[in-house]
This record gives C-alpha cells, structure tokens and sequence, in this order.
C-alpha cells in the first residue's frame, strides 16, 4: 500500500471523532511515522495559550494511528499511557506534532511524538505507549502498510 492509500485510509476514521473537532490534519502516514498538524486558536486556554490537554490529544492521536498502522487488518492501538512535557505556549498559528516509533512488537508499540509551532520551535514532547485490540472502528478496517 502506497504512503497515499495509508494516509487516505486513516483520514476515512476521522469524521465524528475528537480528532476532527480539534481540527487535526493528517499530513504524513507511513510504518513508524505519523505527522499532523492542528490550529491554535479554538483549542486554547482562558489565556489565550495553547492548552495543554490539546497538545497531548493531538500526540495521543499522532501517535495512536501510527500504531494502528503496525497492528494491521483487524486490530486498532489504544492509548494505555501518555507523558507530555509542555516547553512553550502557542499563542497562534498551527503546531505541527511527528510521532515516530521507538518500539513496535505483537502486543504493544511506544512513540515519541514531538510537536512544534511554525517557527519550528519545540512546544512538546509527548510518549505515548499503546496495546492492540480487535477493531471496533465504523467505517473502515485498519489500514495496512
């Protein structure tokens, strides 16, 4: 399957999700890599600044499909734990997080996923660990590299 096929395919799982209401972009899919981006503004805190839970749902979600991508036809990635440091606040603009895959076995995979502003400045880093389970997902079966 071609990096296109794979990107199209986790984009066919979006509509109704968190994903789409953080406005999450997927531009980059393929075994061991997944890259999005997601506006600043309407997912900001009270302050004006990037909220963090936003930068962690979009490493979660970065990270989650990137997993789904290994577990192949049948079996989706659950988020089973989440660290997130937060380094600066973005005030506007879009940030961009890549989540790369330090492991991916039978049963459970782990990524880093950096996130960074337009300027290319780091805002987080998150490390996502996930299981595989049976794929529940409505409309389309997991995509396969």
């Amino acid at each position: 399957m071609t990096d296109d096929t794979l990107l199209a395919r986790l984009r066919a799982r979006i509509p109704g999700t968190l994903i789409e209401r953080l406005g999450i972009e997927l531009l980059e899919a393929a075994p061991g890599h997944v890259v999005g981006r997601m506006p600043v503004a309407g997912n900001t805190t009270p302050a004006g600044l990037l909220h963090g839970g936003a930068s962690a749902a979009l490493a979660e979600t970065l990270g989650s499909l990137a997993a789904t991508i290994h577990a192949g036809p049948g079996r989706a990635a659950v988020g089973t734990e989440i660290n997130a440091t937060h380094h600066r606040g973005g005030r506007d603009g879009h940030v961009t997080g890549t989540a790369r895959a330090l492991h991916e076995g039978r049963r459970t995979a782990s990524y880093e996923i950096a996130i960074v502003d337009d300027a290319g400045r780091r805002v987080c880093t998150a490390r996502l660990s996930c299981m595989f389970v049976e794929d529940g997902a409505r409309s389309t079966s997991a995509p396969t590299p």
